[in-house]
């Protein structure tokens, strides 16, 4: 039934669903909104718009599961007119958002949209501010800052320049908008255009914060320092304890005693070419009906121990981090390159998982054991496809051989479950001996690559299934299915493209596999693909059992990687202690301690991958400031109020588009479907459009790149644009027309 007083199938204002809301009883879904208001079908969409952005403003909060929308809070249990708030992001345009310092409800946090006010410093993101508090009509929440109480990162990386007898620091995170002061007697050693890690000493109730240099990291003419720029901006730990060094250090192979003798097992390692340690082996031979398979993986369990300063410093750490010139190591030296990497020739502890599979890849039976392994034979991915592919060395055939038919069952059973088959383009920059970037290529993606991949799934699956059978706790690799929301967004923009995913049903990796079938080859495989990817949710590391949606299985887990993952090793633990294979197995914990470490850990993940792209954007910004003012071919990578993102072809690299540089008159961003229309001309430009652009700024600090369209979009009358205009007007070309140099005629744009 409708709601009283309002008209059947009339789509609600904003303050008619909060009201509505705020007065329900119980929670709230977007079913009972649509039958409350009496919306059709049709509205379905322009509803779930609407509650994103509610959620996105704190206006409601909402579940887990089903992710039914919870009901609102009330006036009193959003924000108090005045409040602590701590500064949570801002925005490419500068809009500074907020959350409650304390927060101690279940329900997310409250965004509050921080106004500038005449007089107050601009706060940087971690500052903790008093705000006074007004919750606006359509419900969102805008705070003015009244002071502030504490500046966030006790430290600032920077670029020091001088100005008179002074110093000043300009921030090398391009979210940090603010410079900050530097005396004469606080400059350390540093030299103008260093970049240095700075103690930010106090708050200035006008004018620049002042700062003091710590330390210099280097100067921008060193390729090094790129690196050190992403190390010092997200905190990742560099030194170990000298107790975590010394135990390292005194690490030595355990003798057999209990541990299973795998030492006349030829094993083989399978790795990049610049691997940097090894911890996967592999071995297989036919039996009857089928193939032994066995995967040895590096027993860091048995050097680092629960509690000890190695697990400490480990656990800080997360993961290793993967940087163009280095690798940022969970783990010292002498265990991550030495006593636990599996070198040929070279004795190691470690845990085998074994087993047993027929023909058509279903494994019948496996087992994990602790044991002593020598690896026979180390090979690189490129030389173990030459010799699948043309042999030339007869014991490495040999080995390789049950290996590669072992691999085929694997595949033929892969592809019976339908995991997600996303093709997403990589990119390998290549450092020169001057430790500046050589080139950059496409990955090549080698049939021997998706071969350890295969073993290392099969593993993982193996150590799943043993936990979960035995019930002890662990650490489970988790994988929901993609938000409804954003399924909806997909399918949009899809149909835009002519092109139909599923509908009415729960979906499946084979449904997203359909679409991607259909575009391959085509003009929009590149961007589908992005689309796609950018549906699912984001894999995270949980004690709570539930499915990997994008591997298609029921339980997962991540056993294979010890050396450079923590989850791996908490796996270990965990495997030790329900096989009874010693007393260095996972020790009795409180879920809520396990649960925040889970978090932890996904959470030191996250941070290295920003690391590590922070990083390569800085090499590739350094590799093309020499080539300011050319053009390059294009692909818009995404579409926001703030301008374009753009992919060059060449490079991989990412550069912005503002909007007030496109063309001469006002743009409309129509988020929907992905796409900016011009106001008269309608030019449409949309995600995935081949376009031309010329590069004018590349600042190898930040990493960030700016270019100006040169030419692309395409004309379309009948695309119509959403109301509320993003963008101001720019005097400049013909919208859509190539832009010359000064002086020089254009010819005109594609109309693709």
């Amino acid at each position: 039934m409708a709601r009283r007083g309002h008209p059947t199938g009339a789509r609600p204002t904003r303050e008619e669903m909060i009201r509505y809301l705020r007065e329900s009883p119980r929670k709230v879904g977007k079913r009972d909104l649509a039958r409350a208001f009496g919306l059709s079908k049709a509205n379905a969409e322009w509803l779930g718009t609407i509650l994103r952005e509610f959620s996105a403003e704190g206006v409601i909060s909402r579940s887990t599961g089903r992710r039914a929308v919870a009901r609102a809070r009330d006036d009193s249990g959003a924000v108090p007119p005045v409040a602590v708030l701590q500064v949570v992001s801002i925005s490419p345009d500068g809009d500074v958002f907020a959350a409650p310092a304390e927060w101690k409800r279940e329900s997310p946090a409250p965004r509050v949209h921080l106004v500038p006010v005449h007089g107050v410093p601009a706060p940087a993101v971690g500052d903790r501010v008093m705000a006074r508090n007004t919750i606006l009509p359509d419900g969102s929440i805008e705070g003015r800052i009244m002071r502030i109480l504490e500046r966030g990162p006790g430290e600032v990386v920077g670029i020091f320049q001088r100005v008179g007898t002074e110093g000043r620091i300009v921030p090398t995170n391009k979210r940090r908008r603010v410079e900050y002061r530097v005396r004469g007697t606080d400059f350390g050693d540093a030299e103008p255009g260093d970049v240095v890690v700075a103690e930010v000493l106090g708050d200035a109730r006008v004018g620049l914060l002042r700062a003091r240099v710590r330390e210099r990291i280097g100067g921008l003419d060193d390729p090094r320092t790129l690196s050190l720029i992403a190390i010092h901006e997200h905190e990742i730990p560099t030194r170990f304890s000298p107790e975590a060094m010394r135990a390292a250090d005194e690490a030595h192979v355990p003798e057999l005693g209990p541990r299973i003798d795998f030492r006349a097992v030829p094993f083989i390692t399978i790795d990049p070419a610049d691997a940097r340690d090894f911890d996967d082996a592999v071995w297989a031979e036919p039996v009857a009906g089928g193939w032994e398979v066995k995967v040895a993986i590096a027993d860091v369990a048995h050097y680092v121990r629960p509690g000890t300063p190695l697990d400490r410093d480990a656990q800080e750490r997360g993961n290793s981090v993967y940087l163009p010139d280095r690798v940022v190591p969970m783990l010292p030296h002498a265990l991550s390159g030495g006593m636990c990497s599996l070198q040929e020739g070279e004795e190691r502890a470690c845990m085998v998982a074994t087993m047993a599979i027929d023909k058509e890849g279903n494994v019948l039976r496996h087992r994990i054991e602790r044991g002593l392994m020598r690896s026979a034979m180390r090979l690189t991915y490129e030389r173990a496809q030459e010799i699948h592919d043309r042999g030339g060395d007869p014991l490495a055939e040999r080995l390789l051989a049950p290996v590669w038919g072992a691999y085929d069952a694997f595949a033929a059973a892969r592809a019976r479950r339908t995991p997600l088959e996303i093709e997403s383009p990589e990119l390998v920059v290549r450092l020169g001996a001057d430790g500046r970037v050589a080139d950059v290529r496409p990955r090549v993606h080698l049939e021997s690559m998706r071969l350890i991949e295969e073993y290392m799934i099969a593993a993982n699956l193996a150590a799943a299934l043993t936990l979960e059978a035995s019930g002890l706790p662990t650490m489970y690799r988790v994988h929901d299915e993609p938000e409804p929301e954003r399924v909806a967004n997909l399918r949009t923009f899809l149909e835009a493209l002519d092109y139909t995913l599923s509908a009415g049903q729960r979906l499946r990796p084979q449904h997203f596999n359909a679409i991607l079938r259909k575009v391959k080859g085509t003009a929009h495989e590149p961007v589908v693909n992005q689309s796609v990817l950018r549906t699912q949710s984001q894999a995270v590391y949980s004690p709570d059992a539930a499915p990997h949606f994008g591997l298609a299985l029921r339980r997962y887990v991540h056993f294979t990687s010890p050396i450079r993952r923590y989850s791996d090793l908490v796996v270990h633990r965990a495997l030790i202690a329900a096989l009874h294979l010693g007393n260095d197995g996972l020790q009795p914990i409180e879920p809520e301690a396990f649960a925040r470490l889970a978090a932890h850990i996904s959470g030191t993940e996250r941070r290295a991958m920003m690391a590590e792209r922070d990083a390569t954007d800085r090499y590739l910004a350094a590799f093309l400031s020499d080539r300011v003012g050319a053009e390059f071919s294009a692909r818009i990578s995404g579409v926001t109020s703030a301008g374009l993102f753009v992919t060059l072809l060449e490079t991989g690299a990412q550069a912005l588009i503002p909007m007030r540089t496109i063309g001469d008159e006002r743009y409309f961003l129509d988020e929907q479907h992905q796409r900016i229309i011009g106001e008269r001309s309608s030019l449409v430009l949309r995600l995935g459009d081949p376009i031309t652009v010329r590069l004018v700024e590349a600042t190898a600090a930040s990493g960030g790149l700016l270019a100006n369209l040169v030419e692309g979009g395409t004309v379309d009358h009948k695309a119509k644009a959403p109301r509320g205009p993003n963008g101001p007007r720019r005097p400049g070309a013909r919208p859509g027309a190539r832009q010359g140099p000064p002086g020089k005629g254009a010819s005109r744009g594609h109309r693709r």
